[in-house]
């Protein structure tokens, strides 16, 4: 594979790396609302204190909590699908037009460019671990379903650090070497 490490970014990477983006923040808060503001327990205790004199069973309430959750899933579901793919593009446009960020294995990079490639393997290491999780629960009913969920559960956490790292990546970029990289990763380079 070859190494590129000039700022140039083409339509496709641009295209890419904003649908993943967006399809990381639906994925985030579709997971978040599920796993916490719409928990389906805390969901049935509201029709519990609404619903004092209205005799529901637990199923019932249960089943309505599911049908609130139901679209908001759908959405996390249709979003997964479409990450696969767009993933899978980018694996695949990296090695034909070689790796854009620092390869960290390398012979005597900077700390910087160390920094930079490290966090970026495992930002995508994550991301595929977090792809494999989620269809292993969905696709697949084995042994591993509760390992696999708390795996996939572990983006909560993961995906906001990795976001608070790359904006603080920008701005370190901004300030030193790579000035203009927001607008060349937005517009595109002039030069092109």
């Amino acid at each position: 594979m070859k190494k590129n490490n000039s700022t140039q970014f083409t339509s496709l990477h641009r295209v890419l790396h904003g649908i993943i983006g967006g399809l990381m923040l639906v994925l985030f808060l579709t997971g978040f609302l599920r796993m916490y503001w719409m928990n389906k327990n805390k969901i049935v205790s509201i029709i519990e204190s609404k619903a004092q004199n209205t005799p529901l069973s637990q199923d019932q309430m249960v089943d309505i909590a599911r049908t609130i959750r139901e679209p908001m899933w759908q959405w996390h579901q249709y979003a997964a699908y479409v990450i696969v793919v767009a993933f899978l593009l980018r694996i695949i446009y990296m090695f034909v037009k070689g790796i854009k960020f620092p390869n960290p294995l390398v012979k005597n990079p900077s700390m910087k460019e160390k920094a930079q490639g490290w966090i970026y393997l495992v930002f995508y290491v994550f991301l595929a671990v977090s792809m494999v999780s989620g269809f292993y629960m969905k696709w697949i009913d084995g042994d591993w379903n509760k390992t696999m969920e708390t795996v996939h559960k572990w983006a909560i956490y993961w995906f906001p650090l990795f976001i608070l790292v790359h904006f603080a990546g920008i701005l370190m970029g901004e300030l030193t070497d790579k000035k203009g990289i927001v607008s060349k990763m937005i517009g595109g380079d002039s030069k092109q």
